[in-house]
């Protein structure tokens, strides 16, 4: 059995476990998340996309 789940998902589920479980404070989330906004929007972009797609690749055990 196959399950698609998007990536921004999978990031909002753990962030929500590492607020309400692990003690993290929110500001410091948002922090984070403000912090790869910006990171997006730099010439290391193309780089942090290429190694996710490759990184869920691996996960799916996809050999592109």
């Amino acid at each position: 059995m196959t399950v698609s789940l998007p990536l921004v998902f999978v990031l909002g589920v753990i962030a929500w476990v590492a607020i309400k479980f692990l003690g993290v404070r929110i500001w410091v989330a948002v922090v984070i998340a403000l912090f790869g906004f910006w990171l997006s929007h730099t010439f290391l972009a193309p780089a942090i996309e290429t190694g996710t797609r490759t990184g869920v690749g691996v996960v799916n055990g996809n050999d592109k």
